[in-house]
Parts: C-alpha cells; structure tokens; sequence
C-alpha cells in the first residue's frame, strides 16, 4: 500500500511534495531490476515488496521511510536525477546537523577510501542486488563511516519520485518539519484524501499485491 500511494501521488501531483510514514511490522523493499531468487528466503518473517524505483535490498521496521514527489510541470524537474538526489540528501543532512547530529554527504573520494567502487545512485544501482545499506554510493548520507541514508528513483513524464529510507539514527519528533524545511522555504502539511487513497489501494491490488509484480525477475 505504501508503494501504492507513492505512484498514486506521481499520477495526481501538482506541486512538490514529501511524504513521511514507518512500517507497522518488519518488511523488505527491493528494487525494480532487482530478483525475486535474492530475496525470497527472507520471505518467512518479513513482508516483501518490489518497489517501482531502482537500488537494491533495503530492510524496513525501525526506519523512517519518505517519498519526494516532483511533479513535470515544477523547474526542478529539468534537473539531472543525480543533482535532484544529492540536494535532497544535503537538505537531509543539514537537519540532521541541526539537531546535533553527526551527519555528512558521502563524496567520491570518500568512497574511493572505502575501496568500494563508486557508481550513480541514480543508475547503476538500478541492477545491485546488495543490500543497500551495506554500500553507500556518492551522495549517501553517511554518520561515522556508516550510511544512514539512501534512495532510489523513476522518471517519468508526469514527474519524478524519490523513495529513501533513514536508518541507524535517533530522530527528534520535529525531524520530519525540519527535513521539509530543508527542502523548501514554504511548508504546508496535507492529510492524504480518500480520492488518492482509493487510486491507491486499485493500484496495490493491481500491481504491488500481485504474485505477478512481485516475481518478474
């Protein structure tokens, strides 16, 4: 259902908007390119669910989970995918610093000293099939040494989303108004209308429910 709104909010969006929402038990999002033999076996005691963006295996239950939506009609659309992910983590980022966390945007060569082998977030990781907290890429947020932030993404012609997940961090209560503060000067908080919700739950039982969805790699 989670994913369901998320593609339900691309469909219908307007204006920018970021979405904030945690998993009521433990559950397992894997991405688009991403197969279904990689994760199967986690299938016993957790939920499983192949997300519509890139990335790879991502863990959920303690996580705050977002979705960014960015709409075709809006100019930040005609920003490279690459320049849209790593502005959103410096916002994320700076409202974690904020609060006194430690938090920095993981750069090439701070991933060249790790040993790993730098690759687009927003493109090469469409086909790992790591877990993706186990290997940051440029432009994760990392807290000493360890990512603690990540995202995967789709474009289309309606717009683009950005899922991510933060994780291995304490958050304040605020940090969900802090974080859109980041993003943008001006701030309003929407409730999800039954329209949308409704889009939603056609789209879970069509396509993120389905044997069918879930298995096609």
């Amino acid at each position: 259902m989670n994913m369901a709104i998320d593609e339900a909010l691309l469909e219908t969006a307007h204006t920018p908007s970021v979405r904030f929402y945690r998993w009521n038990r433990s559950a397992l999002s894997f991405g688009y390119f991403g197969r279904f033999a990689d994760v199967k076996i986690h299938a016993p005691e957790r939920d499983l669910v192949r997300r519509w963006t890139g990335g790879g295996i991502v863990f959920h239950g303690e996580d705050l989970t977002y979705s960014i939506i960015i709409p075709a009609n809006d100019p930040s659309f005609a920003r490279s995918s690459m320049s849209i992910y790593e502005s959103v983590h410096r916002a994320l980022g700076a409202a974690l610093v904020e609060r006194g966390e430690q938090a920095e945007l993981a750069t090439v060569a701070a991933l060249y000293e790790r040993r790993n082998q730098v690759t687009s977030a927003v493109v090469d990781r469409r086909y790992s099939t790591d877990f993706c907290f186990s290997k940051p890429v440029r432009a994760d947020i990392l807290k000493n040494g360890q990512k603690i932030a990540g995202a995967a993404q789709r474009r289309t012609r309606r717009g683009l989303l950005q899922q991510g997940s933060i994780q291995h961090v304490d958050l304040p209560e605020d940090f969900e108004m802090r974080f859109a503060a980041q993003l943008s000067v001006e701030v309003t908080i929407q409730e999800l209308n039954g329209a949308l919700l409704e889009r939603a739950r056609e789209i879970a039982e069509q396509k993120y429910g389905t044997d069918a969805w879930l298995r096609r790699r």
